[in-house]
């Protein structure tokens, strides 16, 4: 199947580092760091040494069974141990580790000597209740200092998590801890989200009648609404109870560099959820070391990662890489326009804020209300911004660099997915950078451009966005489907190469551009358009802030574009504003664009994690089956 991709938008804008950020950066020679990254065993090596080992690695990679390899062979290590214990006897014991904020103004803040000893109980804890290494633990929890604690406890003991979002419905919730076999579940009494509480315990009592290898349910008072408990005696028990009395030492278990370290239910077009296996030691390297590189952390930082722990980004950029490099990370419960649109840049404010991590969706989300409340609030404690979940379309990428981070902020636009566990593709920030690009492939990562045959294609060709060698943080199966994981990552393109499912292409300077889904391509009179620079056009007029583009089949072009745009308030779809739209479109990308129609719409259907889910319009667009939407915010 051909999979070049026509390019059609051209971004000729570069922004290069200030004298304040070459300064301060913790890799100043970013070419030198990629060349030196290319010996990926070497490199991954020394990159595990910052790390406390009860064992060193006898090998960094074991290649011997490829597709399944094994990074750090023989290691032994512990991931809580690592993230907590070893902070407590220095200076960082009294520094705050997780600094916990609501939309309705609470907050709670617990120390790194803090955090050590309430993990440590309720380690303890969920030893009494039965668990053992490699058993499974499952969540149903809102965003809360007792799920960082939860994660962190099961690591600790070397029992497997499992984070159910806490959104989902009961028939997704089921399905996830009955695959991944879980024998406790934690929930809490509710969650707060636009000025409502909603029952989270309501939904568990339900899903819990579905779910035969659930020994015992944890509840945490988190909302203190009133609850019933089960009348089954033993089988329900609240948090604060079962931690009652235990003590605050608990040794960490010896992991094996390749023990599982947690599961997470990922959703694809059809079929079931996957369940992707993440290992231990090669994880932890991984996503500490991107943080970082990427994100110049520091001693005095206060890191804002606005993801939801049920997804990759809150595993690996909330919760583990922050405390692995002894952070500060602010954990935010609430919507980012709740109680208006200025909540996040409140918070920025309030606490200092010094490094954001949030989606592009969120951002044009809150473009709609243009630069009022970015300059209510003072922001200048920001020194990195950050996106993640899709690419950054160019017009987004400059409201966030000249609102938010009010031209003093580099930006730095990642590409990484569940699987891959840790960034991929990511400037640093003495790089310069172009809006949209995610710039080249870090250091210690061999990413590529290729034809279905394997071949790199010539600079500005669309092909298909693939990995060369293994990375420490990728993940290790599908749990119980290794046929799937065999079939859906590794046999596309020739030589055992990771298959992202992305199409991309790179500029003349290596720059990775990011053009969306290979199974999103638009087909237009012989050409394959990358949905990402249809959507960037639309979003590049001034009336609209965000798009979401389909083909739509046509008996002589084969397909034409069908778009489903948001408007900034004030706008509405009229004649006028349609045929402006039409020509803008036309303009930006050329006669091949195609539009067959426009649609105005509130909202596009995403999943909780800011992925636009085009398939969904598809098929709705075709009366068919939108198949597994478990993962749907609306």
């Amino acid at each position: 199947m051909k999979q070049d991709t026509d390019v059609l938008l051209d971004e000729k804008r570069v922004f290069k580092p200030s004298e304040e950020i070459l300064k301060l950066a913790n890799i100043k020679d970013w070419e030198a760091e990629i060349e030196k990254g290319k010996d990926i065993e070497k490199y991954w090596a020394e990159k595990a040494e910052q790390f406390v080992w009860f064992k060193k690695p006898e090998k960094t990679l074991d290649e011997s069974n490829k597709p399944f390899y094994k990074w750090f062979v023989n290691g032994k290590i512990n991931m809580a141990y690592n993230a907590v214990d070893r902070w407590i006897d220095t200076d960082k014991r009294n520094q705050v580790a997780i600094l916990y904020v609501n939309e309705r103004g609470h907050e709670k803040k617990m120390t790194y000597y803090e955090l050590y000893r309430e993990v440590n109980k309720f380690a303890n804890a969920l030893k009494n209740l039965g668990v053992k290494k490699g058993d499974r633990v499952s969540t149903y929890l809102p965003m809360c200092t007792e799920l960082i604690v939860t994660l962190l406890a099961c690591t600790k003991i070397g029992a497997v998590h499992s984070v159910v979002y806490s959104g989902l419905s009961v028939g997704a919730f089921v399905e996830r801890i009955n695959d991944a076999e879980a024998k406790i579940l934690i929930t809490a009494d509710g969650t707060f989200r636009r000025g409502k509480i909603i029952d989270l315990k309501k939904v568990s009592d339900e899903a819990i009648l579905q779910c035969p290898t659930i020994e015992t349910v944890v509840v945490v008072k988190h909302t203190g609404i009133p609850i019933e408990m089960s009348e089954l005696s033993g089988r329900e028990i609240f948090y604060e109870t079962l931690i009652e009395g235990e003590p605050a030492e608990c040794e960490a278990e010896e992991m094996d560099a390749e023990d599982p370290l947690f599961l997470l239910f990922t959703s694809g077009s059809t079929g079931k959820p996957k369940g992707v296996l993440h290992s231990t030691a090669g994880y932890m390297v991984g996503t500490a070391t991107t943080l970082k590189n990427a994100f110049n952390i520091h001693d005095g930082d206060l890191w804002w990662c606005t993801g939801d722990i049920g997804w990759i980004t809150g595993h690996s950029y909330l919760l583990y890489g922050p405390l692995l490099l002894g952070t500060t990370t602010l954990v935010y419960e609430g919507a980012p326009d709740y109680p208006d649109p200025g909540a996040w840049w409140k918070i920025v404010e309030k606490y200092g804020v010094t490094k954001l991590y949030t989606a592009p969706t969120a951002i044009r989300h809150l473009m709609r209300f243009g630069n009022k409340y970015t300059k209510i609030y003072n922001l200048s404690s920001l020194k990195v911004l950050g996106t993640v979940g899709e690419p950054i379309n160019p017009e987004a990428w400059m409201w966030l660099y000249e609102n938010v981070g009010k031209e003093n902020c580099p930006i730095i636009d990642t590409w990484w997915q569940t699987e891959t566990g840790m960034f991929m593709i990511a400037p640093l920030p003495v790089t310069p950078l172009k809006p949209g690009s995610a710039t080249k492939a870090l250091p210690g990562v061999d990413a590529d451009v290729v034809d279905e045959n394997g071949n790199s294609v010539p600079p500005g060709k669309g092909g298909m966005l693939v990995i060369k060698k293994p990375w420490p943080s990728m993940f290790r199966t599908l749990y119980k489907d290794e046929k799937k994981y065999v079939d859906n990552y590794w046999k596309d393109i020739p030589g055992c190469v990771y298959t992202a499912g992305d199409i991309a292409r790179k500029d003349k300077d290596g720059y990775f551009w990011i053009q969306g889904r290979s199974d999103d391509v638009l087909k237009i009179a012989g050409h394959r358009i990358g949905t990402s620079e249809v959507e960037s056009a639309f979003v590049s007029y001034p009336a609209v802030v965000e798009a979401a583009v389909i083909g739509k089949s046509d008996p002589i072009k084969g397909e034409v574009i069908k778009a489903f745009v948001i408007l900034k308030e004030g706008y509405e779809l009229k004649t006028k504003l349609i045929e402006d739209l039409s020509k803008h479109v036309r303009y930006e990308l050329g006669p091949v664009a195609v539009l067959g129609q426009i649609k105005q719409v509130d909202s596009l259907p995403k999943t909780r994690s800011g992925k636009i889910l085009r398939r969904v319009l598809r098929a709705r667009d075709r009366g068919e089956d939108v198949g597994d939407i478990s993962t749907l915010e609306e």
